[in-house]
């Protein structure tokens, strides 16, 4: 059986804050597998949100009150660049991510950015999603991501104006 998809009647993008980083580690834990590398630290994230332009965004689930998704975003100039992005695994597949980008692009918008930018590794899943939300792939980046397992995976950049 195929879940409904989340509608913004059912889920609220709320700005996040280092307060919040207990519930964005959780989702990325479950979110992002080992294999790719793809996670970052508690430190890493921790240490980005205090930069200018860095922006973090929570999904929340309003029938249940939790936090279900995050994206990662930081602006320079008239540009917006995706950092991360990941809704818990019970919560794919229901557009929870799609609401994230769409507000990624309504936030640069507001704020005056002109091209929005992002990476992901070759073979995610969320290439679909990215491309259905006008992103075009503009680059790709050899052997960017370090498996556990010693393997290597490809970034691919893409982009589009917002």
């Amino acid at each position: 059986m195929m879940a409904s998809p989340a509608t913004t009647e059912e889920m609220s993008i709320e700005r996040g804050s280092a307060d919040d980083l207990d519930a964005v580690m959780a989702i990325m834990e479950r979110a992002f597998g080992t294999l790719y590398g793809e996670a970052w630290t508690r430190s890493q994230c921790a240490g980005i949100l205090p930069m200018s332009g860095v922006s973090l965004r929570l999904a929340n689930d309003r029938r249940s009150g939790k936090q279900v998704g995050f994206s990662l975003t930081r602006s320079v100039a008239d540009e917006t660049e995706l950092l991360l992005i990941a809704v818990d695994p019970d919560h794919q597949r229901r557009g929870v991510g799609r609401l994230l980008l769409d507000d990624m692009v309504e936030e640069a918008r507001a704020r005056g950015m002109h091209r929005a930018h992002l990476e992901v590794r070759d073979g995610n899943g969320a290439m679909t999603m990215y491309l259905a939300a006008g992103f075009a792939q503009i680059g790709r980046r050899r052997k960017y991501y370090h498996g556990s397992d010693g393997s290597t995976f490809d970034a691919l950049t893409f982009t589009r104006q917002v």
